[in-house]
Order: C-alpha cells, then sequence, then structure tokens
C-alpha cells in the first residue's frame, strides 16, 4: 500500500501538525469520497429513497441500491437482499437476538471477551425469557480455546440453540477462529452469529466461506459515516426473523386488525431511513474494495510491532492478550499498573497529539472479572497511520511513564 497516496485521501491527515489518530477501533477518519457522497445527498437530490417516485427519490433509490450491492460483494453475500443497513452493530446484533424464536433453556455460547453489544442481549433473554447464556472462557493469553468450546457444545447437547461471537475481539485484536467455530456449532444443529465490527475494517471476510449464519457490523469503523452499520444473514433466517422496529416500510401492506409483512431487507429497515449514511456507506466500500485488505492487516501488524517493542518493558505495563503483535493485528491495549488511565490518555494528546482511548472499552466483564476497574489504554492503528505515528506513540508513553516513577 502507498500508505502516503492514501493519507491524501483524508482532509485530517493533510496538511503539518496532524494528530497521530491511533482509536480507529472506536471510529475511523472519513476520506474525502465519503464526505462528498454525503454532501452531494443533500444539496443535489435530498429527498425520499423507496417511496417517492418524483427525480430526487429516486437518484436515492438508486444510489442506497448501488450501496447495499457494494456491501454484498464486499462480503460475497449471495444475494444483495440479505443485506441490512442499521445503526451500528449493536443495533444488528439486538435484531438477532430479539427477532429470533426462543424456547426456556435454549442455550446460547459467547466468549468472555465479548463487547455489551454481544453480551447484555443475552443477559437480557436470560432475565425475561428464562434462555440459557453461557460463557466459554479464554485461554490465559485470550486466545480462543477451541477445545473448552467444544466440550461446552457437547455438555449442552441439543439445548444449543446460538453461538455468537466477535470475530476480533475490540478489547486485544485478538481473532477468533470463526471458520472452525462454525463448522462445530453446525454440527451441533445450532446457528452461528458472529460480531465482525473489528474484523471487517481489517481483513477480508467472506460470509460463505466462513459457513456462518449472521454477521453484524459498524460502518463508522470502516471509513464511513456515523450511526451507520450493517446487518447480513442467510436468507431463510431472515425471513424467519421478527422485526424488532416495525412500521413505514416493513410491511407490504395492513388493515386494521392485520398486516403482511415485507421481504428483507425493507422488513427490518422500518421509518424514514438514513439515507445520507447509506449513500456515504456505499462510498466508503468502494473506497475499501480498491484496497488489498490482506496489505492492511499487514501493514497493522507491523505498527503494532513496533508500538508493542516500545512498550513491553515499560515499567508497570501489561499487554492484554499474546505478547506476539501478529496475534493482536492492529490493537495494542494496556494494563496501567498504578498509573491513572485517563491522565496518560490526555497527556499523550496533550504532549504530542497522540489520540488513543481510555476506560472499559464496553468490556466491563473482562475487566470485572480481574478487578482492573478503571480499564486500559488502547492505541489501535489502520490502514493510514504510520510507522513514525506508532514510534511516537511507544516514545512519547516511555516519557510520561518515566516521569510518574
Amino acid at each position: 500500500m502507498n500508505i502516503k497516496s492514501i493519507r491524501e485521501d483524508f482532509p485530517t491527515l493533510r496538511g503539518d501538525d496532524v494528530p497521530a489518530y491511533l482509536d480507529n477501533a472506536c471510529v475511523t477518519l472519513k476520506p474525502d469520497c465519503v464526505i462528498e457522497a454525503i454532501t452531494e445527498y443533500y444539496t443535489k437530490y435530498p429527498g425520499c429513497g423507496g417511496r417517492s417516485v418524483h427525480s430526487y427519490g429516486t437518484q436515492v433509490s438508486k444510489k442506497v441500491s448501488d450501496s447495499r450491492r457494494s456491501l454484498a460483494s464486499f462480503i460475497n453475500a449471495p444475494s444483495v437482499n440479505e443485506v441490512v443497513f442499521t445503526k451500528n452493530a449493536t443495533q444488528s446484533l439486538n435484531q438477532i437476538a430479539h427477532g429470533m424464536k426462543w424456547s426456556e433453556g435454549d442455550v446460547v455460547l459467547t466468549t468472555d471477551r465479548e463487547h455489551n453489544s454481544n453480551l447484555v442481549p443475552w443477559l437480557q433473554l436470560e432475565q425475561e425469557q428464562g434462555i440459557d447464556h453461557r460463557v466459554v472462557p479464554s485461554n490465559a493469553d485470550n486466545t480462543f480455546d477451541l477445545e473448552s468450546f467444544e466440550e461446552i457444545c457437547s455438555e449442552v447437547g441439543n439445548k444449543l440453540k446460538l453461538v455468537s461471537m466477535s470475530h476480533v475481539g475490540n478489547l486485544d485484536g485478538v481473532s477468533t477462529p470463526i471458520k472452525e467455530i462454525a463448522k462445530v456449532t453446525h454440527d451441533h444443529g445450532a446457528l452461528i452469529a458472529v460480531d465482525g465490527a473489528q474484523s471487517l475494517p481489517h481483513m477480508k471476510v467472506d460470509v460463505q466461506d466462513l459457513d456462518i449464519d449472521f454477521i453484524a457490523f459498524s460502518i463508522h469503523k470502516m471509513c464511513g459515516p456515523s450511526g451507520m452499520g450493517g446487518l447480513w444473514g442467510k436468507a431463510e433466517l431472515l425471513d424467519d426473523l421478527r422485526p424488532i422496529q416495525s412500521g413505514g416500510q416493513t410491511v407490504v401492506t395492513s388493515s386494521y386488525d392485520s398486516l403482511q409483512w415485507a421481504k428483507p431487507p425493507a422488513r427490518f429497515e422500518g421509518g424514514l431511513g438514513n439515507f445520507s449514511g447509506m449513500i456515504g456507506a456505499g462510498a466508503a466500500i468502494d473506497y475499501l474494495e480498491k484496497i488489498d485488505m490482506d496489505a492492511v492487516h499487514e501493514h497493522e501488524v507491523k505498527l503494532n510491532k513496533i508500538m508493542t517493542s516500545g512498550v513491553k518493558d515499560l515499567n508497570g505495563i501489561e499487554i492484554i492478550g499474546p505478547e506476539d503483535a501478529k496475534l493482536r493485528g492492529g490493537i495494542c491495549s494496556l494494563l496501567l499498573h498504578e498509573l491513572p488511565v485517563h491522565d496518560i490518555a490526555i497527556l499523550l494528546d496533550e504532549a504530542a497529539a497522540v489520540m488513543v482511548r481510555s476506560g472499559l472499552h464496553c468490556v466491563h466483564s473482562w475487566f470485572n472479572d480481574r478487578g482492573h476497574t478503571d480499564g486500559s489504554l488502547r492505541a489501535s492503528a489502520y490502514m493510514y497511520n504510520t510507522e513514525e505515528e506508532a514510534r511516537l506513540f511507544s516514545d512519547t508513553l516511555e516519557e510520561i511513564v518515566n516521569a510518574f516513577s
């Protein structure tokens, strides 16, 4: 990849004295093409897609259709109608959780490193509908314990209904072997849902090759607009899923005492759509389609090796997950023993314009289980970050840690 050329596509990375933005696991920066697509909607055809037949409405409908087609191609979905626009991965996972039919005692398995978006919905269903949510413990270094997973699947037997796991952990960047997990899941007659929020922006994801049933993702982590996400599901499963938001365009027709549901994806996109967001999402996916996603992953690992090398021996610092950066993608998440994590993040920004995340990263369960209630300091790289920025992070952190010693 030509990193210099890529950086020129992002207005916040052009010019002098630009910040070292290393908070990409939260939200990525936006390239010109996405900003222009959103602006074009509001300035040239700010109409209502899918309903109005005037020229504005027709243009919006076409643009949204193009965006959906781009997304389907990006993940190798068999049908464009299997791609649903949502607000984010959180809404997508909730659509799966609250759209499926449950019986008391149905078992759902997650890992012990899940974002709240892939934990809280299952805890809610456990409280409200009596499902049985169980956690598959990870290995000591946070890598996935396939043997433990297989044992739990065998233990619960035909009660296993769904396995829902993150493809890449936002806590530590550690990947789970989704393809192997999917095979075991299907061998036990259950479905598998994947939280792809941290995988789709950073690597090739082929839903057919993985043989999964659902995947949720956040387009705001893929150079796209805030408030945009997506859900992919196999056609027959979407047909059987209850929409959690019903109303405009979710039905073909209705009377005072009956209704006829629309086919997916319209069934799950009730209410006036975020058309600028959908169009901007298409521009983001078209941008990513031109980039080698394998090269993106390799670049992020290279940057993580630099960050890891610079911080691993600092006093009071502990890397979450394996020390080998190859196993953590672009995420370098650090426990700061005896150091104020939020203050350190502020100092990184003030001293060197290095922007990172501090806190619990919506993985409260993992931190609470281990007594690390202040959370961690997380630097997360993306394709536009440079080796100089990675060194700036580690060098500045070293200076700050030494100052506290």
